[in-house]
């Protein structure tokens, strides 16, 4: 082959990579584009959102209200599409559908965020948190930043953007009331994945079993296991009242959740709309914390109403918990660090 010629072939070959970034970047990987980008109501931009619990749970009500706020503040240019239920991916799944940009926006129980960052095992120590007031102090401080904005998330692509409270969790089972540490022997109970969690139910000398939380009713009512923990509003809205006879008032832990965006996506939508969408994040936000203390009260209700035996410990007893479950916090300060247990503690 002549020279010029393949000199040429080379210069149409470099600007046709350079054309195309390369062929490594990713999509929507560029700054956000100024303005609204030219969505409209009739095409507008779609943020798949998914979860698993009801509609009716704290969870389920605060993402329709986020969904009804960025319509209205976009005028209908972006519409999020939620899905309730696991009804496109469970608690084993979203986290590598959002990665994947299947979905775009999800809001796990921070719990499931352990296989990035095993700091988010922060929540299931046991009685780390003394009451509401110093749950809501943490999601506002500069320490809860450190994680929902961790290198570690990051190098998955995604982002950490809000806390939306739960709540505090409470131990129930079909056997006997929950009292005195030795009601726990031999015991089998349903928990979310994490080495804490076993190591919580070990200390109090029961077993458990990781089971998604959309499994969990059928668990119950199998006899697959004994009990669970659960904040008042999911145990009310799971109807675990029909699969479970007794509940303890414990708040021995909590179980919150956080909303997570694919990176990539997120940094992609246009400015204008950006700016609506997190604004509405904001104010939906402010309601789940809201809707946690309104819901979970009038759950408990429920509970008291719905006929099975709840038993609300006394300080002293929930105390005898707590220093049974001490070598919890031997195994896992250095993984979870110094720095975040004692940073939460001192918020209080």
């Amino acid at each position: 082959m002549k020279k010029w010629l393949l000199m040429t072939l080379m210069a149409v070959l470099v600007l046709a990579l350079a054309a195309c970034g390369g062929g490594d970047k990713k999509e929507n990987s560029a700054p956000a584009a100024e303005g609204d980008g030219g969505y409209t109501k009739e095409k507008p931009l779609v943020i798949k959102f998914s979860h698993v619990t009801s509609i009716d749970s704290v969870k389920g009500k605060a993402a329709d209200a986020f969904a009804k706020l960025v319509d209205e503040k976009t005028e209908g240019k972006v519409k999020v599409e939620v899905y309730p239920s696991s009804q496109l991916y469970g608690d084993n799944d979203e986290l590598d559908a959002l990665v994947s940009g299947n979905v775009h926006m999800i809001a796990p129980s921070v719990t499931k965020m352990v296989k990035i960052d095993p700091r988010w095992q922060y929540v299931d120590m046991p009685y780390l948190f003394e009451n509401q007031e110093h749950v809501r102090k943490f999601f506002n401080s500069d320490l809860a930043k450190t994680i929902l904005e961790s290198d570690q998330l990051a190098a998955n692509d995604i982002k950490g953007l809000a806390f939306w409270e739960n709540g505090f969790k409470h131990f129930s089972n079909n056997k006997h009331p929950l009292v005195n540490v030795e009601d726990f022997k031999g015991l089998k109970f349903r928990a979310q994945a994490g080495k804490v969690l076993e190591a919580q139910f070990k200390a109090l000398n029961a077993g458990s079993a990781t089971i998604a939380f959309g499994e969990t009713y059928a668990a119950l009512q199998q006899g697959t296991v004994d009990g669970a923990e659960n904040p008042f509003n999911n145990f009310d809205t799971q109807k675990y009242q029909e699969v479970q006879n007794y509940l303890s008032v414990s708040a021995h832990g909590r179980l919150d959740y956080a909303i997570f965006v694919n990176k990539t996506f997120w940094e992609g939508i246009p400015t204008d709309l950006l700016a609506a969408v997190e604004e509405s994040l904001d104010e939906a936000t402010t309601l789940a914390w809201d809707l946690a203390t309104e819901e979970n009260e009038k759950s408990f209700e429920n509970i008291k109403n719905s006929g099975i035996e709840v038993t609300e410990l006394t300080d002293a007893q929930k105390e005898a918990i707590k220093t049974q479950l001490e070598p919890v916090y031997e195994e896992f300060t250095d993984v979870i660090t110094e720095e975040l247990i004692n940073g939460i503690r001192d918020l209080k």
